[in-house]
């Protein structure tokens, strides 16, 4: 769902960072660093690479493995243990079973109280995922729409997307570490080419500012890179959606959302729907496909293809 999963996708990338930094800060205070810009010719690549591959790792990892109770903490989602309502028997029951026609384990099933619309999926393991669902959700759809919602959900988990999204955003951390300290070498090493010269290169303030400055420049360009998967992994949510369920529920949930976002509807009253827009640059960091493209697809029956 729109909000939840830009809000679940936007922690992920911000403990992501704050893992990053935190590790660089360290990196930098213990010398390793500096001792790495000392080696061989001044700016040893390999062990750069190396270095900035585990930082780079670590910082997708950790959030990933952190993502369930965030996601909890940042929502305030309480999780069913024991339903006491007829609606949380419900839920649980319908969670159960699109979990075992998509082949993973039950996840933890989860309500957090919010007027707005919306769900979310997330977890290091398919097996042990935590999906969520809104009181304003619950109250505010048809129930094959809120099951065609949590087909969409467990389609995430099933289809692996965290999972995936941390193994992308390693990679992208890896390449902006790697960039920004390259970089911030060369600078340093001309800033300093009257004093030391090259013996002092990655070691001076150039060095450090001009890294920081890059890594966060860098890292705004990956979050391009993140955005343009997360779109397609919507789409291919809304076929599990759509396979789970049906087709129509999934595009009646889609409009249903766009309504309560106060935008006109391009389908009649019986096929109302949900997803996320965004307006000239934005769209490129939209973490969700324009509504419209998303609902005419499953309405034209191009999800198929």
């Amino acid at each position: 769902m729109k909000g939840s999963f830009f809000k679940r996708i936007t922690l992920f990338l911000l403990t992501n960072l704050a893992v990053v930094a935190a590790l660089g800060i360290v990196a930098r205070l213990l010398g390793v660093e500096s001792f790495l810009a000392r080696q061989g010719s001044g700016l040893n690549l390999p062990a750069l690479l190396i270095m900035s591959a585990v930082m780079g790792f670590a910082g997708s990892i950790i959030s990933l493995l952190i993502s369930k109770p965030m996601a909890k903490w940042s929502t305030g989602a309480q999780v069913i243990t024991a339903p006491r309502t007829e609606a949380e028997r419900w839920l649980l029951s319908t969670v159960q079973r699109l979990a075992q026609n998509a082949g993973i384990g039950m996840p933890e099933v989860a309500v957090y109280d919010s007027p707005d619309m919306n769900a979310f999926a997330t977890g290091a393991r398919r097996n042990s995922a935590l999906v969520a669902v809104s009181t304003g959700l619950l109250h505010g759809m048809e129930r094959d729409e809120v099951e065609a919602v949590l087909g969409h959900e467990v389609a995430h988990v099933a289809n692996g997307d965290m999972v995936t999204l941390t193994l992308l955003q390693g990679v992208l951390n890896t390449f902006v570490i790697f960039l920004s300290r390259v970089v911030g070498f060369f600078v340093d090493r001309f800033l300093n080419r009257s004093e030391d010269g090259e013996e002092s290169a990655g070691t001076g303030p150039g060095y450090f500012l001009t890294s920081l400055v890059l890594q966060i420049v860098f890292g705004i360009g990956a979050s391009l890179i993140v955005a343009w998967y997360s779109r397609r992994r919507e789409y291919r949510a809304d076929v599990g959606g759509a396979q789970l369920v049906n087709p129509n529920a999934m595009a009646r949930a889609l409009n249903r959302l766009r309504m309560q976002q106060g935008e006109p509807s391009l389908l009649p009253s019986s096929m109302r729907a949900f997803g996320i827009r965004g307006e000239g640059m934005m769209a490129l960091f939209a973490s969700h496909p324009p509504l419209e493209e998303r609902i005419q697809r499953l309405t034209d029956g191009s999800w198929k293809n």
